[in-house]
């Protein structure tokens, strides 16, 4: 897969894309992250990519030509960043991780030149109901999201039992020592009982998500056991 990223402001990609799982994505070649400096397609002395908005107010806004010309390089589903755009969720990721190349345009300032939106623009995402100060963050957050989904980058078995996946939250996790300050690890998790175990976690799972995230429940069709567990979290078990 490949993740374009036009951006004001490239210097802020430098540690994403050095650290961690996401290193090891790139050096392995399961994914390429291309940082494109949207200045490098500005024309002028000064390179200029923002300019005074028409109608007035306050903010500059950035201008058209250099991102249309940024995107006549860098090809696939565009996604904009924007307080504007629909919510980033897990099925979103899931979806975006199929894809063979996206480009995400960062913008800052006021935003981008609408016409750009309108006639470029597949998708707007957003992180959710606040603004931030540009989309650097917002485009690493989306892609640090796609990436560990794609085969390979990590186990299959640790990303379908991340919080969302299968519709609720995840379970908690414990590991050595086994005691710690009086806090005791439940002794299911040490029993080696595979059976009890998935069991434990899985209602552990839908009890945080009736505490924590009760909507997520709405609609879902719950299998036997299931049910039995939440008939055993209702009883106090």
């Amino acid at each position: 897969m490949k993740i374009n990223i036009l951006t004001l402001f490239p210097e802020f990609f430098n540690s994403f894309k050095e650290h961690s799982i996401i290193k090891r994505a790139v050096e392995r070649e399961q994914v390429k992250i291309n940082i494109v400096n949207i200045r490098d397609f500005a024309e002028g002395k000064h390179k200029q990519c923002d300019d005074i908005p028409f109608g007035g107010g306050a903010g500059m806004v950035m201008k058209p030509e250099p991102i249309l010309r940024a995107l006549e390089e860098n090809k696939g589903k565009v996604i904009y960043t924007s307080p504007q755009g629909v919510k980033l969720n897990q099925n979103l990721a899931c979806e975006l991780a199929q894809e063979q190349e996206i480009t995400i345009i960062a913008g800052h300032y006021e935003g981008i030149d609408e016409r750009v939106i309108e006639s470029k623009v597949d998708l707007e995402i957003s992180l959710g109901d606040f603004v931030l100060t540009g989309g650097e963050l917002p485009a690493m957050v989306i892609s640090d999201a796609i990436i560990r989904l794609i085969p390979g980058v990590i186990k299959k078995e640790s990303y379908e039992n991340d919080s969302f996946y299968n519709g609720l939250l995840d379970y908690p996790h414990y590991t050595r020592p086994a005691e710690f300050e009086g806090l005791k690890v439940p002794e299911v998790l040490m029993s080696g009982h595979h059976k009890n175990i998935d069991e434990w976690r899985l209602k552990q799972s839908l009890k945080r998500t009736q505490e924590r995230r009760p909507e997520l429940l709405k609609g879902r069709e719950f299998s036997k056991l299931e049910k039995k567990l939440l008939k055993e979290i209702k009883e106090g078990q």
